[in-house]
C-alpha cells in the first residue's frame, strides 16, 4: 500500500506571506548533505564536504558542468542560503521545501527552469510504495537537485555514470543531466507499474480459479488506491516534458530535444499502462462479484430445492401429527409404513421432476 502521509500544510503556512520557507514533510534528524560535482568530457571532480562555500555559481563560459546535489530539504537556513547564492526566487524555494507540492514546471525569465517531481520506490518488507519529493533547478551551465533525506541517494546511478565516464552524460551539458535524472525517476515508475502488473496477474489467476476470498478483494482495493496515487504523480509529468519541448529556451539545447521526446514517449507508455491496469482492476472486481453472486445463487438454489422437497413432506407430517380422535388412519396397523412410503415416493418424484427441468 502506498504511503500517503498528510502533514497539515495549511496549518503550517496559515497567515505566512508567499515565499516564506516552511518545511512541510516528515521530521528528519540528520543534517542536510550537499554534494558538488563538476565534469566535462575529459575530467570530473566531486566535493562531498557538505559546505555551502563549495557551491559556487559557474560562469557562462565555465569549462565544467556544475551539479549540486542537495540531500535534505528540511533545513530552511540551508535552502535559503542556496537560494541567495544562486539568486533563486522565494516562491521556487517554497515549493522545494513543500513535500506535498504537486509535480509542475516553472520558467523564470530565460535564466532558470524549475521542475518538481515525485520519485516512487518500494520500501520495507511489505513492499509499500514510498513517495519522495524531488526538485530541479536548471541554469546556464549548472543544475541543482533537491531530494528528501533518505537512506540512499536516488541519483547514485547517474553519479556512477559520471565517475565511469560511461554514456553521454559527460559529453553533454546541464540540460542533458536534467533529462538523465528525470529519466531515472521515470525508470522507477516502470518498476512500480511492472510489480503492480505482476500482482494483478496473480490475483487474476486466483479469481478465475475461484480461490478468491475477502482478502483478495482487499488487495484489489489496495491496488486501486495505489494506481490512483501513481496517476496523480505521473500525469503532470507529460505536461512538464511537453513544456520543455515547446519552449524555445537557451537552457535546452537542440541536441537534448530528441532525448526529451524519448522521455515523453516513456511517460505516455506509463500512463497507458496505468489506464489499462485501472480498467483491468475494474474488470477483476466485476468478475469477483460475479463469482460471489454465482456462489450465492448456487447456495440459494440448493436451499430452495431442499425446501421444495420437504414442503409436502412437512405438510403430510403436520396433518398426521394433529392427533384428532376421528382420524381412522391413526388406528391402521400399517398406516405408519404407508405414510413413509408415500412421503418417500413424493420426494423421489420431485427429484426426478427437478432433474428433467434441469433445476438440479
Amino acid at each position: 500500500m502506498s504511503k500517503r502521509k498528510r502533514y497539515r500544510s495549511a496549518e503550517k503556512t496559515l497567515g505566512t506571506s508567499p515565499g516564506t520557507l516552511t518545511y512541510i514533510g516528515e521530521e528528519i534528524e540528520h543534517a542536510t548533505k550537499i554534494k558538488r560535482i563538476e565534469y566535462n568530457a575529459t575530467d570530473y571532480r566531486v566535493d562531498e564536504s557538505s559546505k555551502l562555500s563549495a557551491c559556487r555559481l559557474p560562469g557562462n563560459n565555465a569549462p565544467f558542468v556544475g551539479w549540486i546535489d542537495v540531500d535534505g530539504i528540511h533545513e530552511p537556513k540551508v535552502v535559503e542560503a542556496l537560494g541567495q547564492q544562486f539568486r533563486l526566487h522565494p516562491l521556487l524555494l517554497e515549493d522545494v521545501m513543500n513535500t506535498e507540492q504537486k509535480p509542475k514546471i516553472d520558467l523564470y525569465d530565460d535564466t532558470i527552469v524549475f521542475v518538481t517531481l515525485k520519485n516512487l520506490h518500494h520500501s520495507g518488507q511489505r513492499q509499500e510504495i514510498e513517495t519522495e519529493h524531488v526538485s530541479f533547478v536548471l541554469g546556464k551551465g549548472f543544475l541543482i537537485s533537491f531530494q528528501e533525506e533518505r537512506r540512499k541517494d536516488i541519483f547514485e546511478p547517474v553519479i556512477e555514470r559520471i565517475r565511469a565516464s560511461a554514456g553521454k552524460t559527460r559529453r553533454n551539458g546541464a540540460d542533458y543531466l536534467l533529462f538523465a535524472l528525470m529519466d531515472l525517476i521515470v525508470d522507477h515508475y516502470f518498476l512500480i507499474t511492472e510489480r503492480i502488473g505482476e500482482k494483478m496477474d496473480e490475483l487474476e489467476d486466483y479469481i478465475i480459479q475461484e480461490r478468491a476470498n475477502q482478502q483478495t478483494l482487499a488487495t484489489l482495493y489496495t491496488l486501486k488506491r495505489e494506481l490512483a496515487h501513481i496517476r496523480r504523480v505521473v500525469n503532470p509529468l507529460r505536461d512538464i516534458v511537453g513544456v520543455l519541448l515547446r519552449e524555445e529556451s537557451d537552457l535546452i539545447r537542440p541536441g537534448t530535444v530528441p532525448y526529451l521526446r524519448d522521455l515523453a514517449d516513456h511517460v505516455s507508455q506509463i500512463i497507458e499502462l496505468l489506464e489499462s491496469y485501472r480498467e483491468q482492476i475494474a474488470g477483476l472486481m466485476d468478475v469477483y462479484y460475479s463469482i460471489v453472486n454465482n456462489r450465492m445463487n448456487s447456495v440459494m438454489k440448493t436451499l430452495t430445492i431442499v425446501s421444495a422437497i420437504f414442503i409436502p413432506l412437512t405438510f403430510i407430517a403436520g396433518i398426521y401429527g394433529m392427533n384428532f380422535d376421528n382420524m381412522p388412519e391413526l388406528r391402521t396397523k400399517t398406516g405408519y409404513f404407508w405414510t413413509l412410503a408415500a412421503m418417500t415416493a413424493i420426494a423421489i418424484g420431485e427429484i426426478i421432476y427437478f432433474k428433467r427441468k434441469k433445476w438440479m
